[in-house]
């Protein structure tokens, strides 16, 4: 009795500390002990200052602990305030103490229905944190207690809209979408206040009737039924003000021919100001999608040399195949590579998107392309390391015949299917984040599907798909460290220090794994 009295006690006053401090700062810099978004910081760079563990020591790390959800693989990016871990799979999240892996409180939802394919983490502000849940509430809890403050519905789940994404927090605004998979609705982002709920704005993905943009649509009622969900949370420039974040497929998925023109903004980048919701500009990276290659991977913000200048820049890698690069304060184009092996384009336009082969569109008699509809890549976070100029990216291979199954000239919903015929090794490849051109590229056999992690201990932090998590020496891809978790990684690794250990936590199944390096 009297030791669990103490812990309660020490676990009430470390998450006391998160009720008594301040807002994270605007930059949400990623230099401290801390991992307190998706990304862990604003830029999305995945890149932690933290050396203590680095490529001379990495192979002595020893597992700290371990805490088993007992439920639905965790496919969220934990995040760690102040000692705090907090970590949600669909409809369940969780407090943990960083240190030992106990759990402070747990918070369970009365699911109305919704698509439970996963939950991508949640997001701190003040003593509050925010979760979507798949029934389409954003709800806030008390950091202390677990205990559910609020909820606010954030679409319509009679529409078949679902919630995934992590909620990122800006200034005092909560910004988080829901998600459309088999249904023709129209995507959006909104933001909500965090102490009230109530929803401040509203941007949609696909223009309204009249406005501009609505020119790459034949009619209003195919951009109002548009598609373009918001799968990943964005990134942030607190010195331009601009939220950057991708757009999905337009719908109906695959079939075409009901939605002819560009489509915008579906599979975009777009730049908004989180103060307004306010489009600043966006850059399309695959027009008229066919594929269902959402542009929703996340866009990574740095500062560069470009012929000689330096510019604020802003890439993506891109699931149609694609890397981008794109000066973040206007969209203008910079550079476009190839970083995947894909037969569906022709080359380039003026502004540096793909031009697609015609006769790569789902036919009714098929059409073989790669990459298949999972694309070169997908959600998995990338990272990128400002000391070696690297931008890593874990990337898939394959092939499928596309058909088109609805030639009705007005399809919904999905108008096609694709029929994988090849799954190729997958790897984490390294591209000059300039150019994109790959500097070298590590086989993680069939089926990873881990995020990234680059630290100043020049380490690179993924999973291969045999159930290992692996550490890569980050200029060369060189394998420095291993272990077998059991089970794949389905979400990005993180970094945070407590009392002076640095430790590196881990996901794999239902079970969090936390390293450190032995005292």
């Amino acid at each position: 009795m009297k030791a669990t009295a103490c812990f309660l006690a020490l676990a009430s006053l470390a998450l006391s500390a998160v009720a008594q401090k301040p807002n994270p700062p605007r930059s949400m810099a990623g230099s401290g002990s801390d991992w307190p978004s998706y990304n862990g910081d604003y830029s999305g760079r995945r890149f932690s200052a933290l050396d203590q563990i680095n490529a001379s020591n990495v192979k002595s790390m020893t597992l700290a602990w371990t805490y088993d959800s007992g439920g639905d693989a965790i496919k969220a990016t934990p995040i760690m305030v102040h000692g705090v871990l907090y970590v949600s799979v669909p409809d369940h999240a969780w407090a943990l103490d960083a240190r030992t892996g106990r759990k402070l409180w747990s918070w369970s939802n009365h699911s109305r229905g919704g698509t439970h394919i996963g939950n991508r983490g949640m997001a701190v502000y003040h003593a509050w944190v925010f979760l979507v849940t798949p029934d389409d509430y954003l709800v806030s809890l008390d950091a202390l207690t677990g205990k559910e403050r609020w909820r606010v519905e954030i679409a319509d789940l009679k529409l078949d809209f679902f919630s995934t994404v992590a909620p990122i927090v800006i200034h005092d605004h909560v910004l988080v979408s829901p998600s459309i998979e088999s249904t023709d609705n129209r995507g959006y982002l909104d933001s909500y206040d965090p102490v009230t709920g109530k929803l401040q704005w509203r941007w949609y993905a696909t223009p309204a009737p009249g406005a501009p943009g609505s020119e790459t649509w034949p009619n209003a009622d195919a951009q109002e039924h548009g598609g373009g969900a918001i799968w990943i949370p964005g990134t942030y420039d607190p010195e331009l003000n601009l939220y950057y974040f991708g757009t999905g497929n337009p719908q109906p998925v695959m079939a075409g021919q009901g939605r002819l023109g560009a489509n915008y903004w579906a599979n975009s980048i777009v730049a908004v100001n989180p103060d307004t919701g306010k489009m600043k500009w966006f850059y399309q990276t695959t027009p008229h999608d066919t594929h269902d290659w959402d542009s929703a991977e996340t866009p990574v913000l740095f500062d560069a040399l470009v012929q000689g200048k330096p510019r604020k820049l802003v890439a993506q890698a891109n699931r149609n195949g694609y890397y981008f690069v794109l000066d973040r304060t206007n969209g203008e184009h910079i550079a476009t590579a190839k970083f995947v092996a894909n037969n569906w384009a022709k080359g380039l336009d003026s502004k540096g998107r793909p031009i697609p082969f015609p006769e790569k569109n789902p036919q009714p008699a098929g059409a073989l392309v790669f990459p298949s509809e999972g694309g070169g890549t997908n959600w998995f976070p990338p990272s990128m390391d400002p000391e070696t100029g690297l931008f890593y990216v874990r990337v898939t291979r394959s092939a499928a015949v596309f058909y088109l199954t609805n030639t009705s000239p007005k399809p919904e919903a999905w108008g096609g299917i694709d029929k994988t015929v090849w799954n190729g090794p997958s790897s984490i490849e390294a591209l000059n984040a300039v150019t994109g051109e790959t500097a070298w590229e590590h086989d993680t056999g069939k089926g990873a599907s881990s995020g990234l992690l680059t630290t100043a201990g020049k380490l690179l932090f993924g999973g291969d798909g045999s159930g290992d998590a692996i550490a890569l020496e980050p200029r060369t891809g060189r394998t420095l460290w291993h272990v077998n978790l059991g089970e794949s990684m389905l979400n990005g690794p993180i970094t945070y220090s407590l009392d002076g250990r640095q430790y590196v936590l881990l996901a794999a199944g239902a079970k969090l794994f936390a390293f450190t390096l032995p005292q």
